[in-house]
């Protein structure tokens, strides 16, 4: 699998980019998971369902499974904050692109997304695994690089230029695990 991470402050626009990546890849033929991180509690489970009465009554972890959908929750005895790659680990691995959405601080080839109207800095100039830089304000960059900057307004031309420079992004967990 190839894997990408997205990185940049909260209102950059990482999630609507990986929302409009996801098709512009599967229109290549291409298979794509997403690895998000949660800086706050979630829950994908409701009072009263089966799989909630599970988990409150102990279970460690609960797969739900249909003929169209497979769902796992784990439950942590303590908190545990888990790396990114403990998270690809537990992808299929028939998948051809995972698309990585925060873990800005994580070893992955990462893509920054950066707006000059967020007034908020740049992490390139100071992150040896940021490969590019998506803005939709190239000239207003606050240091000069030698990164790809795409257009974070164009999803497919960042498609093709992932696609492109795909053998860059080839995933080997045994590095990292």
């Amino acid at each position: 699998m190839k894997v990408v991470g997205f990185a940049g402050f909260s209102g950059s626009g990482k999630t609507t980019l990986v929302e409009q990546l996801i098709p512009a890849l599967k229109l290549r033929g291409l298979r794509v998971s997403v690895v998000k991180h949660a800086h706050h509690q979630f829950d994908i489970d409701h009072p009263g369902k089966d799989t909630w009465r599970h988990r409150e009554a102990g279970a460690f972890e609960v797969v739900v499974a249909s003929a169209k959908r497979l769902v796992l929750m784990r439950e942590f005895e303590r908190d545990r904050e888990l790396s990114v790659h403990h998270l690809l680990a537990e992808l299929y691995a028939g998948v051809d692109w995972v698309l990585v959405e925060g873990f800005k601080d994580s070893d992955l080839q990462k893509i920054e997304v950066w707006r000059a109207a967020s007034a908020k800095p740049a992490r390139y100039p100071d992150d040896p695994f940021i490969v590019a830089i998506a803005t939709d304000s190239p000239g207003q960059l606050p240091e000069a690089t030698q990164r790809p900057v795409l257009d974070l307004n164009d999803a497919d031309a960042l498609a093709t230029w992932l696609v492109d420079n795909g053998d860059r992004f080839d995933y080997n967990p045994d590095a990292y695990l």
